[in-house]
């Protein structure tokens, strides 16, 4: 039965993860596996790749055949230099001691370059943010530098207006005050005439009231009364 070694997928739509199994050649791509033998998650930088080490070089020298993608990812974590050293070391070529020490410094530049291809990344991620602050820092101060200057544009203008409304009614209040002295000087005549004494007439002197004529007869009488009653007492 050919047996491969090949991925499996789960995870969500556009979130996909991978699971490294062996399974024969003839099932399905997620259908039944014989075994598995590690994960493989492609959305990270750089991918992430859990493998179980022993049994994936187990496999692959009982002969199970690696899709290309899982060979890649073999090749990445020694399983093929240790195959094919292993080889050699079942060939005659060399020697099991040899072979291991051979793995080991393989091991040690192979993780050396993972390690430095991490620090690399993680200084252009960093290098990236810096200048995706800064780039953010200059639009910003950009956007504070126009609002500030479109303020001082409207306060301007706004000064602009108050001191054009306070020309326009000093010099409305003025043309007002021009008007009322036109009209004042329009409803006085320039001389104001004297009032006409009006002339009355001479008051006619009373006239005197002429003494009446005494009444001689009534003095008579009076006179005549008291010789009478004289007359009387000598009688």
């Amino acid at each position: 039965m050919p047996v491969k070694i090949r991925l499996s997928r789960r995870g969500r739509k556009k979130q996909a993860m991978y699971d490294v199994v062996v399974a024969d050649s003839r099932a399905p791509r997620d259908g039944k596996f014989i075994e598995k033998i590690g994960t493989y998650n492609p959305n990270t930088d750089p991918a992430s790749i859990s493998l179980n080490d022993e049994k994936a070089f187990d496999w692959v020298m009982k002969g199970a055949q690696p899709t290309d993608t899982v060979k890649a990812m073999l090749s990445y974590r020694g399983i093929m230099m240790k195959k094919h050293l292993q080889i050699g070391v079942l060939k005659g070529a060399i020697t099991q001691e040899d072979a291991d020490k051979k793995f080991e410094i393989w091991l040690a530049e192979k993780e050396a370059k993972i390690q430095g291809k991490v620090e690399k990344l993680s200084a252009s991620k960093a290098s990236e943010a810096k200048a995706r602050l800064a780039a953010e820092k200059k639009v910003s101060d950009a956007r504070a530098e126009a609002i500030a200057a479109k303020k001082k544009v409207a306060d301007d203008t706004l000064v602009a207006e108050i001191a054009e409304a306070g020309a326009d009614e000093a010099e409305k209040a003025l043309e007002e005050e021009g008007n009322e002295a036109v009209a004042s000087a329009a409803e006085t005549p320039a001389a104001e005439e004297a009032p006409a004494v009006e002339e009355t007439p001479a008051e006619e002197a009373p006239k005197a009231e002429e003494p009446k004529a005494e009444e001689p007869k009534a003095e008579a009488k009076e006179e005549a009364a008291p010789e009478a009653d004289e007359e009387k007492k000598e009688d």
